[in-house]
Parts: structure tokens; sequence; C-alpha cells
């Protein structure tokens, strides 16, 4: 895991991503890190989709984003996907928020988080705002 914490923006490879998802589990709308020793019901199982109800925005080749809905909701203009997805990401990044950037994919893969989830999910930047 690769961390930038002058711009909140950790790097994963996509097995680390992968892990990371595994290391967590939902239950009642709240992902929580899984305790060693605890076992967990199928339907706690953290994959993309169910991440994706938790990300402030995203950019993914298995994840369908609402880019231009985002862009809307923040009010906001781009003449491109990439002028979107960088207003997108400059909007979050400068409330608080952890880009988390998954290399080694054949297209990109982005997720922003809340910082207050990326602390409590024990990730790097995921410092108060």
């Amino acid at each position: 895991m690769d961390t930038d914490p002058s711009a909140s923006t950790i790097s994963l490879t996509a097995q680390q991503w992968d892990g990371f998802l595994a290391s967590l589990y939902e239950r009642d709308d709240r992902l929580e890190l899984r305790e060693a020793g605890q076992t967990y019901p199928p339907l706690e199982t953290v994959d993309a989709y169910v991440m994706s109800a938790h990300a402030e925005a995203l950019l993914s080749g298995e994840v369908e984003g609402d880019l231009w809905g985002t862009l809307e909701d923040i009010e906001e203009t781009a003449s491109s996907d990439e002028e979107a997805w960088q207003r997108i990401t400059d909007f979050y990044l400068s409330r608080g928020c952890v880009l988390i950037r998954i290399t080694g994919l054949e297209e990109p893969e982005e997720w922003i988080l809340s910082g207050d989830l990326a602390r409590r999910l024990g990730l790097p930047g995921g410092a108060a705002a």
C-alpha cells in the first residue's frame, strides 16, 4: 500500500484491494473491520457492489458509477469524463475525503471514501476533516 499523505491518496494493487474488501463486513448498513476469530454470515460479505453504497464517488470498470449525476450534485460542469472525475476528486479531497486508486487493472479504478469511514476502516489518510 502506497500513501501520499499530502493528497490523501492511497494506491493499492488489485490483490490488496480484494484483501481490503475481504477484511470488512457490513451489518445494518454500516461497514466494519472483521475481528480475528469471529464468524460472519455470508450476507455480511463486502464486495465492490456493497462498497459502492458507502463511497462518496467512484470510477470503476466493475461497478457502474454515476459520474455526471455526481458532478451535477456538487454543482460543477465539465466537458469530458476525465475532467468530470478530476472535478469530483478535487471537490471531495478538499473536504477531507480519501482517494483509493487501484493499480494494475485494464480500466481506471478509483474510489473516494469519507475521511471518517477511511479512518474507521484503518486506512491511512483517514484523518478527521
